[in-house]
């Protein structure tokens, strides 16, 4: 099995799911006390977040490189970026690396077309929901129609994001807001639910939506083992 490299910190909340998901994963298929050979870097997502509003990708882009070439020097020989976001600058994460990367949305859009979805709403931060690097690669790829809220429900998404998932704050009233914006969405024509930003899992998921929901989280952790796994 390949040695995973986790690039996380993004926030540290969902790279605590992938550590999980990785691990239970692997023991569902190796059996016995196996568990995922794992290399993390964990950012200080202050200063990420901070780089973010800022809107200077470039130097975000940077500390993303930085991480991965560490990373691949360390003996990762999969990278796993645990954020939708930050999937923004994968490629250049990937080439510095010289590593196999594992592609969130191409993950994500496979396991959606597998269940005969195209038009699937995307929750995110509004880097991701706005962005042509999240959704213009679904569309291209896997032929998505990826649909996102309005331009309050993009704000109020974002928000609950950072102010409160981020922060391990889970509320009831942003709760229902996200199931507001899912019916709304289903009935202007959404065939599905992308939980879109790895924190989103934190708060709504399958049991309280009608339509298929697709966990990028869950989803990408899956992926990463099967590349880890693979031989070759």
């Amino acid at each position: 099995m390949k040695t995973i490299g986790l690039i996380g910190g993004l926030s540290w909340e969902s790279t605590a799911l992938y550590y999980q998901h990785l691990n239970r994963l692997t023991r569902e298929r190796l059996g016995g006390l196996h568990s995922a050979p794992i290399l993390l870097w964990s950012f200080d997502f202050a200063q990420i977040e901070a780089l973010q509003a800022e809107g200077d990708w470039a130097g975000a882009t940077a500390r993303m490189v930085e991480a991965g070439e560490t990373l691949a020097r360390a003996g990762a020989e999969v990278l796993v970026i645990c954020s939708n976001t930050m999937h923004r600058m994968a490629g250049a994460v990937e080439a510095a690396a010289g590593v196999p990367l594992v592609h969130i949305a191409d993950a994500t859009a496979e396991a959606v077309r597998a269940e005969g979805c195209m038009a699937p709403l995307l929750l995110a931060t509004k880097f991701t929901m706005e962005g042509a690097f999240y959704r213009g690669h679904m569309r291209e790829r896997h032929a998505l129609d990826v649909r996102v809220p309005d331009d309050a429900g993009r704000a109020a998404v974002h928000r609950i994001i950072y102010e409160e998932l981020c922060r391990g704050i889970v509320d009831a009233g942003s709760k229902a807001r996200y199931l507001e914006l899912v019916d709304s969405a289903i009935e202007a024509g959404a065939d599905s639910v992308i939980l879109g930003c790895t924190e989103v899992t934190m708060l709504i998921g399958q049991d309280d939506i009608g339509a298929p929901v697709f966990d990028s989280t869950a989803i990408h952790a899956e992926a990463a083992l099967a590349a880890a796994l693979k031989e070759g």
